[in-house]
């Protein structure tokens, strides 16, 4: 199978508002997600790119740009990747929202989790992780299993599919973080998913293609752990 970039939309205007969000139409990345943006096809320099897809909304589609035009691919839009159904909790006030008693199902039993008139986190889940391992299959038959390929999404799609590749229940989920216009990548074979970055914003990625080179003769782990071998 292929190896996928988890990347979170860079900082949008929404981020550091107080206000939830969502699917809200027209949220636009802020000054730090511009450049954020422009930094990415210097980031990513030297991983071969197959194939480009995002979530529906502006900030994806804004995070994606300048990567696109640099790399000469036009991105697919997979409405599966999109952020959560926050329902009648879109638009929101954060704060306002933790004296409601769903706030800690969120926190402490996130599977359980329906956002009213929304959808369930763990809904979230089963729709990105079934539009990962198929986009990821389609990538590998067209392009082979050293292909590499890039998702634009949001926090909590991107954290539920982590947590699928780690073998966590979505209960855990909210242990991992997943900063803005961070990069986390798995690598799918027919055994098991090789987590091999997680919420990475380093400038540039020298040494991911090594760490992918390590998964790419066998789908079995090594015991002891990798070599570290170049």
């Amino acid at each position: 199978m292929a190896t996928v970039i988890l990347l979170r939309h860079a900082r949008s205007t929404a981020n550091n508002s107080g206000i939830l969000a969502g699917r809200t139409p027209g949220v636009s990345l802020d000054d730090t997600g511009l450049t954020q943006r422009d930094a990415l096809p210097g980031r990513l320099a030297g991983i071969p790119l197959v194939k480009l897809v995002r979530s529906p909304l502006q900030r994806c589609r804004e995070t994606l740009s300048a990567l696109a035009i640099e790399r000469e691919l036009t991105p697919q839009e997979d409405e599966r990747f999109s952020e959560v159904d926050y329902g009648d909790w879109t638009g929101q006030a954060i704060p306002k929202l933790f004296a409601e008693p769903l706030w800690k199902v969120v926190q402490q039993h996130p599977s359980a989790a329906v956002f009213p008139a929304g959808e369930g986190l763990a809904e979230v889940q089963s729709r990105a992780v079934r539009a990962i391992r198929e986009h990821d299959a389609k990538v590998a038959a067209e392009f082979g299993d050293d292909s590499v390929w890039l998702v634009c999404s949001h926090g909590d799609v991107i954290k539920s599919v982590l947590a699928d590749a780690l073998g966590m229940h979505l209960d855990a989920f909210q242990r991992i973080v997943v900063e803005p216009c961070s990069v986390s990548v798995i690598r799918y074979t027919d055994t098991r998913p090789f987590v091999l970055r997680m919420n990475d914003n380093s400038a540039a990625f020298e040494d991911l293609r090594k760490a992918m080179a390590n998964t790419k003769a066998a789908s079995d782990a090594v015991i002891g752990g990798s070599t570290g071998a170049p």
